[in-house]
C-alpha cells in the first residue's frame, strides 16, 4: 500500500510540472482511487513544495508567478490608461432594462465611470469604490452586496455576500482578474473572493471578462473558474495567439479596446 501511495505521488507530481496544474476529480478517476485520498495527496505534495493547493485540486509551485497582491493604489497606477479603455467599452456593452453585476477591481471601477445613468439599469457591486461612482449618478439602481469588509481592496466578502446573491439572477457579469492562463483558468490571490466570483457567475447568463494585457500567463493560487466559462473577453487588444485559438475554439469573444 505505500509503494502504491508513493507510486501514485510521484505520478501526480509529474503531472502538476507537465500540465502546470491538477484537479482532484479525474485524478481519482485516473487512479482508481477516492476523491479524499487524492485531497491527502494533494496536501502531502504541498508541504513539500511541489504544488499549491488550488479550489478542487492543485496548481504547480513554478506556475504561481504572482505570490503577493499589490496595494490597491497600486492596481490604480498600473496600465491606467489600458483600463480607461476597457472600462469604455464594457461599459458600451449594457443596454437598458439590463441588470449587471460589477466586480470589484480597477478595471471594473472604470466601467462605473462610463456606465450611462439610466433608471432601467441596475448595477449589483461588493466594492466600496464602484460605490461611490455609481451613487453620484442620478437615475442608476444599485445594489450593493454586504458582508465583512476586506480593507485591502476595499470590497466586501463572506457568507453574507455569497447568500445576498442565492435568489439573484442578472444578465451579465463583468469580472476582474488577476491572472488570465489558457490551462489555468482565470485566478485570484483571494480565497474568498475567488467563492464570491463563483457565485456571481452562477448568477449571470453571461460572464465578461475584463483585463488588460499584463494578465495573460499568469496564474494566482486560487481559480475562479475555467475559460470554458466565460463569453467575452474585454481586453486592451494585445491578445496573445493561443488566446485567439481559445476563442476560436470555446466560442468566446474577443472585445479590443
Amino acid at each position: 500500500m505505500a509503494r502504491d501511495t508513493s507510486e501514485r505521488r510521484q505520478q501526480i507530481s509529474a503531472l502538476v510540472r507537465e500540465r502546470g496544474s491538477v484537479q482532484v476529480a479525474p485524478l481519482s478517476e485516473r487512479f482508481g482511487v477516492s476523491m479524499q485520498t487524492i485531497r491527502k495527496d494533494l496536501r502531502f505534495l504541498a508541504t513539500r513544495g511541489v504544488m499549491e493547493r488550488s479550489y478542487g485540486g492543485a496548481i504547480s509551485a513554478d506556475a504561481v508567478n504572482v505570490t503577493a497582491e499589490p496595494a490597491v493604489e497600486a492596481k490604480r497606477s498600473s496600465h491606467a490608461d489600458e483600463k480607461v479603455r476597457i472600462g469604455r467599452l464594457a461599459a458600451a456593452m449594457v443596454r437598458p432594462g439590463e441588470s449587471i453585476v460589477l466586480d470589484s477591481g480597477t478595471t471594473t471601477l472604470q466601467i462605473a465611470r462610463f456606465l450611462p445613468d439610466d433608471e432601467d439599469i441596475t448595477v449589483l457591486t461588493n466594492d466600496i469604490d464602484i460605490l461611490s461612482v455609481l451613487a453620484a449618478k442620478e437615475r442608476l439602481n444599485i445594489v450593493m452586496l454586504g458582508g465583512m469588509l476586506r480593507r485591502k481592496n476595499r470590497a466586501f466578502y463572506g457568507a453574507q455576500t455569497v447568500a445576498a446573491l442565492e435568489d439573484l439572477r442578472v444578465d451579465k457579469l463583468f469580472l476582474g482578474v488577476d491572472g488570465f492562463d489558457i490551462e489555468c483558468g482565470i485566478t485570484t490571490h483571494y480565497e474568498p473572493e475567488a467563492m464570491l466570483n463563483r457565485k456571481m457567475v452562477e448568477a449571470a447568463r453571461e460572464v465578461i471578462a475584463v483585463t488588460d494585457g499584463s494578465k495573460f500567463g499568469r496564474v494566482c493560487l486560487h481559480r475562479i473558474i475555467t475559460i470554458e466559462n466565460i463569453h467575452h473577453l474585454v481586453t486592451d487588444g494585445t491578445v496573445p495567439e493561443d488566446i485567439r485559438s481559445a476563442s476560436d475554439r470555446l466560442g468566446f469573444r474577443i472585445h479590443g479596446a
